[in-house]
């Protein structure tokens, strides 16, 4: 079993620009994505884990954007880019990310260096989390993000890869090589 109360579930980035076909960054993966995902929400909540959301949610204006790669503009806060998906179940706390000059790919970005724990790594602690499991959008960049500062914040992790969509296939064998060898489990 994946779930009890010392595990939560952490559902990465599941709105609208990455997992409908009309956002800026649209992921394929995401229509298989978001059934499963529910999935693994249904199974955490009947163990009694905590299910918590992050959300890209970037100022019109941030240096994020600006990168000459695959990056555009994306969840703007407050725009429908930035809405979760409609398909998405959603039962729990939202961390915003991104929301100022930073890239925020991790949900345990912080919006400073100084500025101490992020609030996702202080929600898990006030919950006496030991063990995350990591599903969203999209696995070779928020999910894995996410799940390396998870073992490095002393998480025991496990990323559900059918739950977490990627853009290419070449990506996500990447993905899976550097969370593997550090330590996370891909299932």
């Amino acid at each position: 079993m994946r779930y009890d109360p010392h595990t939560a579930l952490v559902v990465v980035d599941v709105q609208n620009d990455f997992a409908h076909p009309d956002g800026t960054l649209c992921i394929a993966e995401a229509d298989e994505a978001i059934p499963r995902i529910n999935e693994e929400v249904g199974h955490a909540l009947a163990a009694g884990a905590a299910v918590l959301y992050t959300r890209d949610w970037h100022p019109p204006d941030t240096p994020h954007f600006e990168r000459g790669d695959r990056r555009t503009d994306h969840c703007v806060r407050d725009t429908w880019g930035a809405e979760f998906h409609p398909a998405l179940r959603v039962v729990g706390d939202t961390i915003d990310k991104g929301t100022g000059l930073e890239d925020g790919f991790s949900g345990f970005s912080a919006p400073g260096a100084t500025e101490g724990p992020s609030a996702l790594a202080t929600r898990l602690h006030k919950l006496a989390v030991e063990r995350i499991v990591v599903v969203g959008l999209a696995y070779g960049g928020c999910v894995k993000a996410t799940a390396l500062d998870a073992l490095r914040l002393g998480f025991h992790t496990t990323v559900i890869r059918d739950a977490s969509g990627s853009p290419t296939p070449e990506g996500a064998a990447q993905a899976t090589e550097i969370l593997t060898a550090a330590g996370a489990t891909v299932a």
